[in-house]
């Protein structure tokens, strides 16, 4: 009898992009900022700048540039490489927040994580549509409804969340699912 591979979903913006550097570079050129990720602890980044900026971050989020920019997280190109070895994995991506980023994450996507298939890249709004065993994501508030584990990703806006497990970096994901193969 054969084995069916666990399935590991895995948002895109904070966990395997860093959207947030992008987003404070952007900010601080523009406002002359010293904004950093430290500064945000426990906070999302439209609880750190002024009211009246608001506009101007949700302007860089809407523009066509800003998801083809985004630095990669470190490590997780190889960590990704070797997950596919042992697990089915799927990009989930809440892109239904911004409509305007499928084109820009999809060339993101090809240009820096070719090797997942096309297929295996799901833009949705909620995301307890997925059928998976794991979530790796930032945001706590995609685990509600989700049926199988949610697994929290650091990034500074969840830094006081305590109610699900977490990982640090791609390091730490590498260790929890493959170094201890202890959810295989």
């Amino acid at each position: 009898m054969q084995t069916t591979q666990k399935r590991i979903c895995i948002d895109m913006d904070e966990v395997m992009a860093d959207t947030v550097a992008e987003h404070l570079f952007r900010y601080n050129r523009d406002h002359g900022g010293q904004i950093t990720k430290a500064d945000m602890q426990g906070k999302w980044l439209w609880q750190v700048v002024p009211v009246d900026h608001h506009n101007k971050l949700e302007e860089y989020l809407r523009s066509e540039d800003f998801f083809d920019s985004l630095p990669v997280m470190p490590d997780a190109q190889r960590v990704l490489q070797r997950l596919q070895q042992h697990y089915e994995i799927f990009i989930a991506s809440a892109a239904m927040e911004v409509p305007t980023s499928f084109a820009a994450k999809f060339r993101w996507m090809q240009r820096h994580f070719s090797f997942i298939p096309p297929s295996h890249i799901v833009f949705c709004g909620d995301k307890t549509i997925l059928n998976a065993d794991f979530l790796i994501d930032d945001n706590a508030r995609q685990f509600r409804g989700f049926r199988g584990e949610g697994i929290l990703f650091d990034a500074p806006h969840n830094a006081l969340v305590t109610s699900h497990r977490r990982v640090s970096s791609w390091l730490e994901v590498e260790k929890l699912f493959l170094d201890d193969m202890n959810l295989a």
